[in-house]
């Protein structure tokens, strides 16, 4: 069961990255139209589970924190998962969305974990 749940999780980061996929084009010297970027593809998604933009934006950059520390994007979509009230596909997007906005250097990490 373990395991259908990592590969669904891991599909599910992967398909958030590819919807997110334009975020990455237009890197960005001014974390303010980063931000507004990360929500604009949370609010296109219909991504509103958040408390505030603040709040939002403050947990995207936790994404990469966690990313930095070593969790694959896949565990940290389970985490996210877990640890607030979006669905999986939800939690998958907001890491995908995370990544493209805040830490694209995590980019390939997706892709290879989408492939395991």
């Amino acid at each position: 069961m373990a395991t259908i749940a990592t590969c669904t999780t891991q599909v599910l980061v992967a398909a958030g990255a590819l919807l997110v996929g334009p975020l990455g084009a237009a890197a960005t010297a001014h974390a303010d139209k980063g931000d507004q970027m990360f929500l604009s593809a949370l609010q296109a998604e219909g991504i509103t589970d958040h408390v505030s933009s603040s709040h939002a934006i403050e947990a995207g950059h936790i994404v990469c924190e966690k990313l930095d520390g070593g969790l694959s994007p896949s565990d940290e979509a389970s985490d996210v998962l877990l640890s607030s009230q979006m669905p999986a596909y939800h939690a998958g997007y907001f890491v995908g969305a995370s990544i493209k906005a805040y830490c694209p250097q995590y980019q390939s990490k997706i892709n290879s974990d989408s492939n395991s």
